[in-house]
């Protein structure tokens, strides 16, 4: 028989809402009134005397349950869920729900812990001295109670971190465009928090739980950069004046590679990471902008450098400034180097040995290392030779979404860089630029450092990567998976790399002119690329390359297409390097036959159209016109059958 003093309680696991309905003598049930005591709301009826005390007690002890249960499962950083020993168990259940209602949703990680595993992963972590202590980053109240019986003679201490501002997206992070240069406003990254501990605690591990939402883009997510940002803080000011400490990342997905390098990896079972990174490296990472929000390495004499052409006697002045914003050239005869690769492209040859030659003109010592392939002739190995380029063969790789002879088939053979593993620092350099001044600074920059392209994405002509063997594999592991979003090895290592590094725009300023750009900026961009001393550190050549053009004139003029990457300024200063190089090494530069009827061709259809620059009406003097260095020769035999034979895509 049913006690009318007795209540029957619904709770709603949703909320935690305690429905309390009382029964009188009949059965039947009456009006009920309703309290509020933090998330628990409680219902009752009035009810004869007899029953008032011991409904009154009831209420005290439910509402005493809440309060336990909100200081129990309160979140300690950012919230989560289910975890597991064994099994899980009824409470754990309740509390992820509970806090499901109080977390920031972007923090919260619905993966289970294997508490087993580990204690196995964590089995040659040993305390300097003492307990192991152990700092807890985005852990709840019950993971904690798991943390202690796993590891009992611990010490654990919960580590608050407050969210990020809503408001922050991976576009504010990584923007398409900063003012580089100041004019109109300063570049500034938004304030991410930071986890408060106690001024000088100290750790031998960090663990932290990352969110990973598979459904999104997961590799681009503040909440997820926010926690190892955390981590890698904790963990570096953890280790002042002692020996490394280890941080441990619980995720299913693929820590940031470069804040946490898969070198300093010691342990990966399930979804547990374990890194013992170098702590002076974590510093260097942690003294940067969180995003390309703003530049990595600022220029500090943007008014003189960008308003006007300095003169020879204030460009020292200039650069000094430059340099002062980062860590000095790293000594000459670390291991550190350029590198450039060739395949299935002899026509880069001569750009390849006039990048060498450039690097030279400007002042460094570094190795220069070229990868090859098959296709590059031992004639042409000969020459980059004699450039100065160290030679090292490699099998290409096959992008596998590439269709056969397409542009980027083979494109993804520049993962081999990661496997020269004798050098510390690569900064890679593509085969058509020239560099004007020294850039060895770059050296001095972490893994990936490269100027904005579109989007949030970076630009691969120029970068600094760090060889490993390990990122190697991790490259590869993933080439059947993921979608290039332009077919080729720029648009993967945007994949993999989402946390960059933005170098300013001068150290791999893009010979293009936009649709938009005024007649003033154009000449201000010309005046850069023609500049002497040069104010440009590097120059990339899009568009038809330099040395598969006449000398007289820049003949992206000819084709109306490639209009936005003519400039006669730029020519000219490639030309320059050129003329610097000795005869035997001018040699690779000489025009095929091909290549003679194809810019015949063009001139011959730009006078057609009349095209207004007028660069068609000019005589040609280039010497290497009526050199030949092959077995046919007559161009204009071949420009008669031009027409029916090839096409005027732009392609030589």
């Amino acid at each position: 028989m049913n006690n009318p003093c007795l209540p029957s309680i619904h709770i709603s696991s949703a909320n935690l809402v305690f429905n309390i309905w009382f029964s009188d003598d009949t059965g039947k049930r009456k009006s009920k009134k309703v309290f509020r005591v933090d998330k628990c709301k409680i219902l009752f009826s009035e009810r004869s005397s007899n029953c008032k005390f011991e409904s009154l007690k009831l209420a005290l002890i439910i509402v005493t349950c809440c309060t336990i249960l909100t200081l129990a499962f309160s979140p300690i950083v950012s919230k989560e869920k289910q975890v597991r020993l064994g099994s899980r168990t009824r409470l754990a259940d309740v509390a992820r729900m509970w806090q499901a209602t109080l977390s920031d949703p972007r923090y919260i990680s619905q993966l289970d812990v294997d508490w087993g595993l580990m204690s196995s992963v964590l089995e040659d972590v040993k305390a300097k001295e003492g307990d192991l202590r152990i700092g807890l980053l985005n852990f709840n109240s019950s993971e904690v109670e798991f943390w202690q019986r796993t590891l009992p003679h611990a010490e654990f201490s919960s580590v608050h971190l407050d969210y990020a501002d809503p408001s922050i997206t991976w576009k504010v992070l990584y923007p398409e465009w900063i003012d580089e240069e100041g004019e109109y406003d300063v570049p500034a990254c938004p304030y991410l928090p930071q986890p408060q501990d106690k001024k000088g605690s100290r750790y031998d591990l960090i663990a932290a739980k990352l969110p990973c939402d598979r459904s999104g883009s997961w590799s681009r997510d503040v909440a997820r950069l926010h926690l190892q940002l955390a981590a890698a803080k904790l963990a570096a000011s953890a280790s002042a004046g002692r020996s490394q400490v280890h941080v441990l990342l619980v995720t299913d997905c693929l820590p940031v590679p470069n804040l946490f390098s898969c070198r300093d990896l010691t342990r990966h079972q399930g979804n547990l990471w374990l890194y013992k990174p170098e702590t002076a490296a974590l510093e260097e990472k942690l003294r940067l902008p969180i995003g390309s929000c703003e530049l990595a390495i600022p220029f500090e004499a943007k008014g003189q450098l960008f308003d006007q052409i300095p003169t020879e006697t204030e460009l020292p002045k200039i650069h000094k400034l430059f340099m002062c914003t980062v860590r000095m050239y790293t000594e000459v005869g670390r291991r550190e180097a350029y590198a450039t690769i060739l395949h299935s492209a002899e026509q880069y040859v001569c750009g390849a040995i006039a990048a060498a030659k450039s690097i030279r003109l400007s002042g460094s010592v570094r190795d220069l290392v070229i990868l090859v392939d098959g296709t590059i002739s031992e004639r042409e190995r000969s020459g980059l030779e004699d450039a100065g380029w160290k030679m090292r063969t490699i099998q290409r790789i096959r992008n596998p979404k590439a269709k056969r002879d397409a542009y980027n088939e083979w494109n993804y053979s520049k993962f081999r860089l990661w496997q020269l593993t004798d050098y510390d620092k690569i900064i890679f350099i593509d085969a058509d630029l020239l560099v004007l001044r020294n850039i060895d600074f770059l050296f001095a920059m972490p893994e990936i450092s490269a100027i904005g392209n579109n989007a949030t994405l970076f630009n691969s002509g120029v970068m600094v990567i760090e060889p490993s063997n390990c990122t190697f594999q991790l490259l590869m592991e993933h080439i059947d998976e993921i979608t290039s979003y332009n077919g080729g090895d720029q648009g993967y290592l945007n994949e993999i790399f989402t946390w960059w590094h933005r170098i300013p725009k001068h150290t791999n300023f893009l010979k293009h002119f936009w649709a938009g750009d005024t007649a003033k900026r154009k000449a201000r961009k010309d005046s850069l690329f023609g500049a002497d001393p040069p104010v440009l550190y590097v120059v990339h050549y899009l568009g038809l390359k330099p040395w598969l053009c006449y000398r007289d004139y820049d003949c992206n003029w000819d084709l109306q297409m490639f209009w936005g990457f003519a400039s006669d300024a730029a020519h000219a200063t490639w030309w320059k390097v050129h003329d610097a190089l000795s005869e035997n090494l001018q040699r690779f530069c000489l025009l095929q036959t091909r290549t003679k009827a194809f810019l015949e061709h063009n001139r011959r259809q730009a006078a057609k159209a009349n095209f207004p620059d007028g660069h068609w009406r000019r005589n040609i003097s280039d010497p290497r016109l009526h050199i030949c260095h092959e077995k046919f020769c007559s161009w204009e035999r071949m420009l008669l059958q031009w027409g029916k034979t090839n096409s005027s895509d732009g392609s030589p």
